[in-house]
């Protein structure tokens, strides 16, 4: 099995169609969509594009997504509510926490948002590593994939390979694009190219409230360090 990841879609649609153009998606047996995928412009059409894939896809909801069907008191969580709809919002809600999968030269892998353990807590690649031993204490997959913090990263913890897949929809790599991963035989990070600034002016029209400040990150996406 070949596995794609896409994490942290946040409602970027034009950044999702991006990655869905890539003709390497056409040779995996599955897509994972790692949570985060409806807090933001596009919920109900980032949604059914995912959905038309059929069932390569495996979801996982993420703290965003979580916040989005459980908050009644933030209007920006209230307005994709709305955009989702009672149909899509209930498939959300059954969506599991994580998965795992056989990859081809990779073995097991679990599938989480953030961790193994929590859908918002936060590793990055330079947490220390008891503190990564820790957090992975009692998984049995010898590779974990997440997302969360929106920064691609590869590291080796004691028996574990951690794997942060990046986020197609809203990056803090310092430069914009769409950012996921490859699985099987190895671990690819990968970039897709699309027109940010036009993608700023579809999301401005989209009715999604207090935009401008996440708009800003988009369009000049801040440096990984400094993150």
């Amino acid at each position: 099995m070949r596995v794609a990841a896409l994490y942290d879609i946040h409602g970027n649609l034009s950044a999702l169609e991006a990655v869905l153009a890539d003709r390497r998606l056409e040779d995996v047996d599955a897509i994972v969509v790692g949570g985060d995928v409806v807090a933001g412009p596009f919920p109900a059409e980032v949604v059914d594009a995912l959905e038309a894939l059929g069932e390569r896809v495996r979801f996982l909801r993420g703290n965003a997504d979580r916040l989005v069907l459980e908050v009644a008191d933030d209007k920006r969580r209230l307005w994709c509510r709305d955009q989702l709809g009672h149909a899509r919002a209930a498939r959300v809600a059954a969506w599991p926490e994580a998965l795992s999968l056989t990859v081809d030269g990779l073995g097991p892998v679990r599938f989480c948002h953030a961790t193994p353990r929590s859908d918002e807590e936060i590793v990055t690649r330079i947490t220390p590593e008891d503190e990564v031993a820790q957090v992975l204490e009692g998984t049995a997959e010898g590779v974990v994939v997440c997302g969360h913090t929106h920064i691609q990263y590869d590291r080796r913890v004691a028996e574990w390979r951690l794997v942060c897949a990046g986020s197609v929809g809203w990056p803090y790599e310092g430069r914009p694009g769409a950012f996921w991963l490859l699985l099987g035989p190895d671990v690819s990070h990968v970039r897709a190219e699309y027109d940010v600034q036009r993608a700023a002016e579809i999301m401005r029209n989209s009715g999604y409230p207090d935009l401008e400040d996440d708009l800003a990150s988009l369009l000049e996406p801040p440096d990984p360090e400094a993150v």
